[in-house]
């Protein structure tokens, strides 16, 4: 018995020793015990209660080893006396459950030796002797952790004498101390950082244009700015303010059918000869306005909505261009100078728009000779200093044209 303690603790502390081959959670447990301890009937001892510490090295999730101190102090069954027992074994634990879990049921097997040593009278078998024995054991049992720290541990146990082929039970009961530590730990791995194909700086789960040019400036949806809303990035766009709804080219600007440098939405001439010299309408010769009328067309603030409540009024133009076949008009929108002028020049272009739409549809006039132009606050009639002069201001006019 004296021999085999410093050898069950030198195993223990090499296993202790042992370097971390991979990362993983290590954890001795200091494990006292109480115990109930029922004794084979051939060794004269009742059945006596029993205490002991282990220490055990829980080396990966599911496996541990175990060295045990166990003693006690036993009556003889059935003559007078006491027999000391002491006990030291090493066990190996298998686990069912990983060390975070609440509950934590295991089955183990081991060896030891153990001391029937001489108590008041006689010792077991030989009077007057000790009796060393090597007893092998299989258990069964559970752990369940408290805390990280604290458990609780119930087991049961049968031991087999193989000198004497006795065969010895115990149920246990006992508190844990536990001591964890993280060996060959490595770095945490890099976040990973959202998808972004196109290096724009939007993830491709929200980067509506996936293929822009590399270094190109995109706003949060992933696309190059397009001011004018022509299709064409403000970057390659050589015309950046076209109007809306305008058809443009890969360079941003209007078409121009004829090429003649009036694009196709002001040409009202668009099939002019290659070469020929055209006005600011598209079309060849010199156009002069020979009539305009004033028409007294009112619309509500900021609205270019007309209905039909001026059709009298506009049918005076209808008739004279009727009456006149080699005339055409421009429907030119004005505005006073509140507000901005941008602003100004974009709803005069789209309240013109709104009068020569009412011309060519219910009054029956050829499109090809109505066109509809907004100068904003370019074109003042009155001061735009008073009330009355600014809504002088505001207004359409009907301006004939003839071409010679």
């Amino acid at each position: 018995m004296k021999i085999m303690r410093p050898i069950a603790m030198a195993a223990i502390a090499t296993t202790l020793a042992a370097p971390a081959l991979a990362e993983r959670k290590e954890t001795v447990y200091v494990n006292p015990f109480a115990a109930f301890q029922l004794f084979d009937d051939a060794r004269d001892l009742s059945e006596t209660g029993t205490f002991g510490v282990g220490l055990e090295y829980r080396f990966k999730p599911h496996w541990a080893v175990e060295a045990i101190y166990s003693r006690a102090d036993a009556d003889r069954k059935y003559v007078p006396g006491s027999s000391d027992f002491e006990e030291l074994r090493i066990d190996g634990i298998y686990y069912f459950a990983t060390p975070d879990k609440a509950w934590n049921p295991y089955v183990s097997l081991g060896a030891g030796h153990a001391d029937f040593g001489v108590g008041d009278t006689i010792s077991y078998r030989t009077a007057g002797t000790d009796h060393d024995e090597t007893r092998v054991n299989v258990g069964a049992g559970f752990r369940y952790n408290v805390t990280d720290a604290v458990s609780l541990r119930g087991d049961l146990r049968e031991f087999h004498g193989i000198d004497e082929s006795t065969f010895d039970t115990q149920v246990s009961l006992g508190i844990s101390f536990a001591f964890s530590r993280t060996v060959g730990s490595a770095p945490a791995p890099a976040p990973q950082l959202p998808a972004d194909s196109d290096g724009d700086g939007v993830p491709d789960s929200r980067d509506q244009c996936p293929g822009t040019p590399a270094g190109a400036t995109v706003d949060s949806t992933g696309c190059e700015p397009d001011a004018d809303g022509d299709g064409v990035p403000d970057a390659r766009d050589a015309c950046p303010n076209t109007p809306a709804g305008a058809m443009v080219d890969s360079r941003g600007c209007e078409l121009d059918s004829d090429n003649d440098g009036v694009v196709d939405s002001q040409d009202l001439c668009p099939d002019t000869p290659a070469g020929a010299k055209v006005d600011e309408t598209g079309c060849e010769g010199v156009t002069e306005t020979v009539e305009t009328f004033t028409i007294e067309v009112q619309f509500p603030t900021n609205s270019s909505v007309i209905g039909n409540a001026y059709d009298a009024e506009l049918r005076r133009v209808a008739d004279f261009l009727k009456d006149n076949p080699g005339t055409s008009v421009e429907i030119a929108g004005h505005s006073d100078n509140t507000g901005k002028a941008a602003y100004n020049l974009a709803l005069s272009q789209r309240r013109a728009e709104a009068v020569a739409g009412r011309l060519t549809g219910p009054l029956g006039v050829d499109p090809s000779k109505v066109s509809a132009k907004g100068y904003g606050i370019t074109e003042p009639v009155a001061t735009n200093a008073t009330a009355a002069g600014r809504a002088e201001n505001r207004r359409v006019e009907a301006r004939i044209q003839v071409r010679r």
